[in-house]
């Protein structure tokens, strides 16, 4: 950024790195209506901010902590960027502006032991995936998967967040619910395109890391879901779970229609292959 002590930006601040671009931008800010939305798009659009985050030797010793903006900063995404993006990714995301808050889907039992004990129920429907500027807010019992992503709690006015890495990101990633969900929808939608494996990989690669795969990239997915087809056949996992599918036993109400169990493990291994993705470094971090 401009200054490092962000938290205390005045009198007892450090002095800015780049005064007179500060200068511009505030000049720019006013002159263009108070427009967040402007800024954002100069700010992300701008020559400085696409750079790529490699370093050569040379420039590492000169700006060893990127004081003069000579390479772009490598970081994780904010926890609501990351399930919006995820949401995007799957084709769930709804993006209607305005109303009254949702509740996402979350494990159960994150809101029970809070002040109040209230349930938190699950919204349905178009509610379920809506961006995450609508999620409600109880600053007893945060939203678990903003919380694991170091989101603030709501207790504090803060200005810069912290940025950790843990296992438990990861585990969000793979087996949280709505993370689930997504993989699910995802999954589903290119199992049933009439291609080939090779390019269900290159659509699944590039719908959740915004970039083309290579050939060993695709390679490589393609023999993830085989294993994953072999771990099938012989038992080791059950596409009716993975999918979230109810076989007629479990719905005898649709008993007597037939199970397409090839389409079901289609769907399934395509779902494992979403998630392996979504829970890939690259696709929670700006490179």
């Amino acid at each position: 950024g401009l200054v490092r002590t962000l938290n205390d930006f005045g009198m007892q601040g450090e002095t800015p790195s780049h005064p007179a671009l500060l200068d511009w931008l505030a000049v720019e800010f006013m002159e263009n209506g108070w427009s967040m939305k402007h800024i954002h798009r100069l700010l992300v659009t701008s020559s400085t901010y696409r750079q790529s985050s490699h370093v050569s030797p040379d420039r590492l010793h000169a700006d060893p902590d990127n004081r003069w903006l000579s390479r772009a900063s490598r970081f994780r995404l904010e926890a609501e960027i990351i399930r919006d993006s995820t949401l995007q990714s799957a084709g769930l995301l709804v993006e209607r502006i305005g109303g009254p808050p949702v509740r996402p889907p979350q494990p159960e039992g994150v809101t029970e032991t809070a002040y109040g004990g209230a349930s938190w129920d699950a919204s349905t429907g178009d509610d379920r995936y809506r961006r995450s500027i609508y999620t409600f807010i109880k600053r007893t019992a945060p939203f678990a998967m903003y919380n694991t992503f170091d989101a603030p709690t709501g207790e504090d006015c803060i200005a810069r967040r912290d940025v950790s890495n843990t296992p438990l990101q990861a585990l969000t990633m793979l087996n949280d619910v709505m993370f689930m969900e997504a993989a699910r929808a995802l999954g589903g939608e290119v199992s049933v395109l009439e291609v080939d494996a090779a390019e269900r990989a290159a659509i699944v690669w590039r719908r959740i890391l915004t970039r083309p795969a290579s050939e060993e990239e695709v390679a490589r997915l393609i023999e993830f879901v085989t294993q994953q087809r072999a771990r099938i056949a012989t038992g080791e996992l059950d596409p009716f779970v993975i999918t979230g599918v109810a076989t007629p036993a479990e719905n005898p109400a649709e008993a007597s229609a037939p199970v397409d169990r090839n389409a079901v493990e289609s769907h399934a291994v395509w779902t494992l292959a979403a998630r392996a993705l979504f829970s890939l470094d690259e696709a929670v971090t700006r490179p």
